[in-house]
């Protein structure tokens, strides 16, 4: 009964989550990029040669199914030729971002020819955007490439006949859009390690982040919003991994239980064999009751008819 109700309170604070979660369309990531005047900055980090390029020049086409299983904290936007793609990954270094941009960048190309009426199937050349894509890194840079290389990591750096490279961007010291966000995301790990998961760490995040001068235009304007994003985004990730380590303690238990009794089961059928009788077994015994040592006795006796 009570490993029910754990079951039941924890399905329930994941179902709250959940309707917290269809409310909310972006992560803070998305949610940032999605304002013109931060995604002209954003742009002007990777092309700073570009000058007089305008916000009416940049076009989204990010991909909105940010909150499932499949492509989320992505940015994707078009400037003259150029097809640019970001993608965010947190605290966790994975090669897989190679595979996953790419996917990213065959659906937005098929939105791009369905939205400029072009035909794959005819003879004429389609014109294309030129693509970049970019990861940026939340992480711990350490020993980190400047690029991951779909060749290289995938099939050994040999040459075939399809590779993409993505750059990794992991912010600097500087106050450009790209630092500021990673600078943003490490005040936030610093007071989730404080806080725990907590709308306290969200709250002091925000807080810290205005006062020294992160993305602070950006949390004046939508400090409400930021906050019920990041915590409909983290409490939902912390519930479901609340919920699997405790699954996989309880089934480690369980199983540590089960082998403990086997054992026990044989020695007490080596001791019954030496004579032993089934009251002394159980005295020693931390794991088997006397009814279980004289069940296992008279399964013997039967065994020997």
């Amino acid at each position: 009964m009570k490993k029910e109700n754990e079951v039941n309170a924890v399905e329930n604070r994941i179902k709250e989550a959940e309707a917290v979660k269809h409310t909310i369309k972006d992560s803070v990531f998305t949610n940032l990029f999605q304002e013109k005047k931060y995604l002209l900055q954003l742009y002007k980090t990777l092309h700073p040669e570009d000058i007089g390029v305008t916000e009416d020049e940049l076009s989204d086409i990010t991909i909105h199914n940010i909150m499932t299983n499949e492509i989320y904290n992505d940015v994707g936007f078009i400037v003259g030729e150029k097809l640019l793609i970001l993608t965010e990954a947190q605290s966790s270094w994975t090669e897989n971002i190679a595979v996953r941009i790419l996917i990213y960048l065959m659906v937005t190309y098929q939105d791009y020819i369905k939205k400029t009426k072009q035909n794959v199937y005819k003879s004429k050349k389609i014109k294309l955007p030129r693509p970049e894509m970019y990861m940026i890194y939340t992480g711990n840079r350490k020993e980190r490439p400047e690029y991951i290389s779909l060749a290289e990591e995938f099939f050994d750096g040999q040459s075939v006949f399809l590779d993409a490279q993505v750059k990794v961007l992991y912010g600097s010291d500087g106050g450009d859009i790209v630092s500021q966000y990673v600078a943003f995301t490490k005040v936030y790990d610093e007071q989730r390690k404080l806080h725990g998961r907590t709308r306290k760490a969200v709250t002091e995040t925000i807080h810290i982040c205005k006062d020294k001068n992160v993305l602070r235009e950006y949390l004046e304007e939508r400090e409400k919003e930021v906050e019920n994003i990041m915590l409909a985004m983290y409490d939902e990730k912390e519930i479901l991994l609340e919920y699997i380590e405790s699954e996989r303690y309880e089934a480690a238990q369980e199983a540590a239980k089960e082998a403990k009794k086997e054992y026990a089961e044989e020695m007490a059928i080596q001791l019954l064999k030496e004579g032993l009788s089934v009251e002394q077994i159980a005295r020693c015994s931390s794991a088997l009751s006397v009814d279980e040592v004289r069940m296992l006795q008279d399964r013997m006796e039967i065994s020997q008819v």
